[in-house]
């Protein structure tokens, strides 16, 4: 899986500070300009110094890896109609 080339803060008082303040304003999803898509990208901010918050990242890479890679796979494979 491609990883993408985002900048993050680079110190873990800007990550915290950043990260909690999508949370929160994803809580406020409901208001306009704020929305619920603030709140998992807090938690991939957060995770970069919080090890339960990395692995249950980690683990949502691979079940997606996994996903995507069953679909490529599906798309391949189509049965024969051959009797």
């Amino acid at each position: 899986m491609r990883k993408p080339n985002i900048k993050k803060p680079k110190t873990r008082f800007g990550r915290l500070i950043l990260g909690w303040a999508l949370v929160l304003g994803g809580i406020l999803g409901f208001l306009p300009v704020l929305g619920f898509w603030m709140i998992p990208l807090g938690l991939i901010i957060l995770s970069a110094d919080s090890p339960y918050l990395r692995r249950w990242r980690r683990k949502a890479e691979v079940w997606i890896g996994k996903q995507q890679k069953k679909r490529k796979n599906y798309n391949w494979k189509k049965p024969s109609s051959e009797d």
